[in-house]
């Protein structure tokens, strides 16, 4: 049997090697495997994993790389717990993206071999046969959309034996296995462990009609599959409610609160899903579920409720639970309940491995290799595959991810098998065999193939060449500089840079970004929204607000080149005078003399603040001012006037804020133009609305204005610095027909109020003595004006403080930030963040394993 599982674990692993080196991903060559979330998230998480194993262990809790700060142990349960991950210790810096490629391919192989195992241990199939189900449950329709979505693979090789575990507790054997596995998969992935938890509960109820003999017996084994679930719960504790507790502060707030009871879309377009290579790009966002698994395999499912031995209740619980998971997919209330109360954001249908290996199990019990179909059922099969090609072939216009090619290839397997079906396997069984096998692994490749061929990946050098120049910038500040701080820089590559090259600093995209931390982002003019916030429109007041100590500048800023190592998502005119502190081959390092510490003394004004403002600017003022104990009329930022406005193709005003301008000659180009000279070297800020970036393109001085390019609210672009005198042009060129100038102003920096404000906080800032991912210490030393010590620090109520050795409580600054109560003096201070929740979670689980260890040892007496 060992050697029938490697044979079943190396076909997919073959297959798609094979497919890669083809792609020439790295490490076959100068493409890679990274692509949407893989590309633009997941490997900078899986980046952070080797950091945490290898540098910062308490950043399983907590870290500054995210955002400004978060907890990560509900971050880690959803992305990271997969053991297989330690793989990719091996694989530092740019060599991480062929170290994903053999942890996909590791994937497709333990999926393949578990699912073999699963068939072969309760003898519904043998080699060879076997080989060819397990080959088409790795490569099924849902794991060649989803390999991307690599923190989801894993419950493919774990579902076949959480089943298997199942099958043992209902057959009144040892109840261990599926306690074992079921608590592993919650412990890998909660979020697939949910799916497969609601799984077992069909899969329950159809095996107990399979083998129901009285009631009595039903509701034993009842009781023993309740139970050991809810033992499989409580050992996974020390995870889920920690991580409980954190979604419902992060992911948990955007939960569906009105259902309503309505189909998503036609539900007759899931039959495009029977099409070989059914999936695109546009697939990703919306669409139907990916449940190819062969033609050979969706007819041998049909043919369960024909051929299969099980009694007419079994075979109606099966079509009744085949139904449920159809309507599942596109009706709305069952869709939430198995996507934990939310609309999947992107890949839909996320619960569709379930479908895939219901459809596989239900055939390994009935394509026997004896079976033989007869020329009734033979012609059955026929018009119902001529009738559903029919209606895709009529309707083909209406599925982006479908052609006639790929109807034919469809069509043509389809009636392969069923002359396959119709051979009697006594008369020549080793080629009935071959052909079964070789059929179903050319079917399941083509599907591969096509599939994955309709997706573009990142280049192997857009993200090696990036990287590598993100980790010398940093190594190269981090050895000047030992000291707690924030880094901010004007180019991007993703929003998890942080996680990517190991610093602090304040971008994020992820599930479980807190909701506060993004509205204020939002409001000081950072592009920000539901589960990403970025650092690229900073001013001079949030550089020093939020410690922004170092700058990285891209060194080549100016260049054309398409395929720049470094792109630029910022415009700064306020960093370009600031000396160089350090530099490498393709980046600057400037230091900023104004940032702040992460913590520092501040006046009590700022906690009677309540803005009403959607103004960036002001906002920024009045709570730096605040913070100081400096009035809000002390403004910081100061309204200017543009000297003069050019239209062209355009109609006049003298307002333009607010203003909407309509292209008057359709066909000629259009755009107005605002033109100031400074009158002081101060900064100068525009605010810009969203609705701008869509109907205009921007230039500044004549050249196109770097911008990352995703925002939902207005944002702040420095336009000039230190430039008195020297005449500045904006110019919006439309690219529609009207132009509404949103939120479109301009405003001085007050320089001198600024500083003085400035220095005024960095008076009683917070030196630190000792740091770490989830702890920091340090002194302070507040005057009388000081009144309580305010930080950059998200609030969160895992914060346990001390100060003096006396634990104190925090308190709420800004709805986002952690303020600690104070009184003049100096003081020792000691921030500790411990997941809230871990210690009980931790005791609930070490309990039940203890009372599991005396149950076992108490039944083994017994036997």
């Amino acid at each position: 049997m060992q050697s029938s599982l490697l044979v079943a674990f190396f076909i997919p692993v073959i297959i798609m090697g094979s497919y890669f080196a083809y792609r020439q991903m790295a490490p076959f060559g100068q493409n890679s495997i990274l692509t949407v979330d893989l590309g633009q998230q997941y490997v900078d998480f899986l980046a952070a994993f080797r950091n945490l194993v290898l540098h910062h262990p308490t950043s399983l809790f907590y870290s500054f790389s995210k955002g400004l700060g978060g907890e990560m142990l509900g971050t880690n349960a959803y992305y990271l717990f997969s053991p297989l991950n330690l793989l990719l210790l091996f694989f530092p810096g740019q060599s991480l993206s062929s170290g994903i490629l053999i942890l996909v391919l590791l994937k497709y192989g333990f999926a393949s071999l578990s699912f073999c195992w699963l068939i072969q241990r309760w003898h519904l199939q043998t080699p060879p046969r076997s080989w060819a189900f397990a080959t088409a449950y790795a490569l099924m329709g849902w794991m060649i959309a989803n390999q991307l979505n690599i923190i989801w693979l894993d419950v493919l090789f774990l579902l076949p034996l959480v089943i298997d575990g199942l099958l043992r507790l209902i057959n009144n054997q040892s109840p261990w296995r599926y306690v074992v596995w079921l608590t592993l998969t919650i412990l890998d992935n909660y979020y697939m462990a949910w799916m497969v938890a609601l799984f077992t509960v069909l899969f329950f109820i159809w095996q107990t009609t399979r083998q129901f003999s009285n009631w009595s017996h039903l509701g034993k084994v009842t009781g023993r599959f309740c139970t050991f679930s809810l033992v499989s719960g409580l050992l996974s504790s020390i995870v889920t409610l920690p991580t409980i507790y954190a979604l419902t502060q992060s992911k948990g707030t955007y939960t569906e609160q009105k259902i309503k009871w309505a189909f998503e879309y036609q539900p007759l377009k899931i039959l495009a899903k029977l099409v070989p290579g059914s999936f695109n790009f546009g697939q990703m966002p919306s669409g139907q579920p990916n449940i190819y698994v062969g033609m050979l395999f969706i007819i041998g499912a049909c043919l369960y409720f024909i051929y299969s031995h099980d009694h007419w209740p079994a075979k109606l619980t099966a079509l009744l639970i085949s139904a449920l998971l159809v309507f599942s997919f596109c009706f709305q209330p069952l869709d939430l309940i198995w996507h934990l109360g939310q609309f999947p954001v992107w890949y839909p249908s996320r619960f569709s491995f379930v479908f895939c290996f219901w459809v596989l199990y239900l055939t390994a019990m009935t394509l026997k290799p004896a079976l033989k179909i007869n020329w009734y059922v033979a012609g059955g099969l026929l018009i119902l595959i001529c009738a559903i090609t029919t209606y895709l072939w009529l309707n083909k216009t209406h599925f982006s991810y479908i052609n006639s090619s790929q109807l034919a290839i469809g069509l043509s397997f389809a009636l392969i098998s069923i002359c396959l079906l119709l051979i009697d396997y006594h008369h020549a069984p080793k080629m009935t065999n071959l052909l079964f096998v070789l059929l179903v692994i050319v079917d399941v490749t083509s599907n591969a193939a096509i599939s994955l061929n309709h997706i573009s990946y990142v280049s192997q050098p857009e993200f090696g060449n990036y990287t590598t120049a993100m980790n010398q910038a940093v190594r190269k500040t981090k050895q000047g500089d030992h000291s707690w701080y924030r880094i901010a820089k004007n180019f991007m590559r993703t929003k998890d840079d942080p996680f990517q090259s190991d610093y602090y600093g304040a971008e994020h995209f992820g599930s479980t970004m807190e909701p506060a931390v993004s509205t204020f982002m939002g409001t000081i003019g950072q592009p920000a929204g539901d589960g990403f916030i970025t650092y690229s429109n900073g001013t001079q007041v949030t550089d020093s607000l939020l410690g922004f100590k170092y700058f990285l500048t891209a060194r080549h800023h100016g260049q054309v080149n398409d395929n720049q190592v470094l792109p630029i998502t910022s415009t700064r005119m306020d960093w370009h005078r600031i000396r160089d502190y350090h530099h490498t081959k393709l980046v600057n390092i400037k230091e900023n003399a104004n940032a702040l510490p992460i913590a520092f003394g501040a006046s009590k004004k700022i906690l009677n603040f309540h803005d009403v403002t959607l103004d960036p600017l002001s906002y920024q003022s009045q709570i730096y001012q605040l913070l100081a104990g400096q009035s809000v009329n002390n403004r910081l930022f100061n309204v200017q006037n543009f000297d003069h406005v050019t239209f062209k193709n355009v109609q006049s005003a003298k307002q333009i804020t607010g203003t909407t301008f309509t292209r008057r000659e359709p066909l000629q180009s259009a755009s107005v133009t605002l033109h100031f000279t400074p009158q002081t070297n101060d900064s100068y800020y525009l605010t810009l609305g969203p609705s701008v970036k869509s109907v205009a393109s921007i230039k500044l001085n004549g050249r196109s204005l770097d911008q990352y390019p995703t925002y939902h609210n207005t944002i702040v672009i420095n336009v000039a610095h230190q430039q008195k005198g020297k005449p500045i042009s904006i110019q919006f060129k439309l690219k529609k027909q009207a132009l509404w100038m949103q939120n479109v102003s301009l405003y001085r920096l007050n320089g001198q109020a600024f500083h003085k404000s400035r220095k005024t906080l960095q008076s009683a800032g917070l030196k630190v003595t000792n740091c770490r991912a989830n702890q920091i210490k340090g002194t302070v030393t507040l005057r009388k004006q000081h009144q309580f010590l305010m930080t950059t620090i998200p609030y969160a109520k895992g914060w346990h403080v001390k100060v003096d050795n006396h634990a104190v409580t925090p308190f709420k600054v800004l709805g986002t930030f952690m303020g600690i109560p104070m009184n003049a003096g100096t003081h020792h201070v000691i921030m500790t963040y411990i997941p809230p929740f871990l210690v009980s979670g931790t005791l609930i689980s070490l309990i039940t394993l203890v009372i599991c260890c005396w149950y076992q040892k108490r039944r083994s007496k017994r036997q």
